[in-house]
């Protein structure tokens, strides 16, 4: 499901915003919904990936014994 709905709001980004013919007109999401869409895949893509997203180091300051 989750490619199927990958798909439709990649589709849907990439296609026209208005388009009218002999069977009637068609228009697309707005802007907005397509920016708020393709934040969504994106945080969607980032929870796929290993890790969790944090690193831990050991700091150690220079100069001391």
């Amino acid at each position: 499901m989750s490619d199927t709905l990958d798909n439709a709001i990649k589709t849907s980004a990439e296609g026209p915003a208005k388009a009218s013919g002999d069977a009637g007109s068609v228009e697309q999401h707005k802007l907005p919904d397509q920016i708020a869409a393709d934040k969504y895949l994106a945080s969607k893509k980032a929870s796929r990936a290993r890790g969790l997203g944090v690193k831990f180091a050991k700091l150690s300051p220079g100069g001391t014994v």
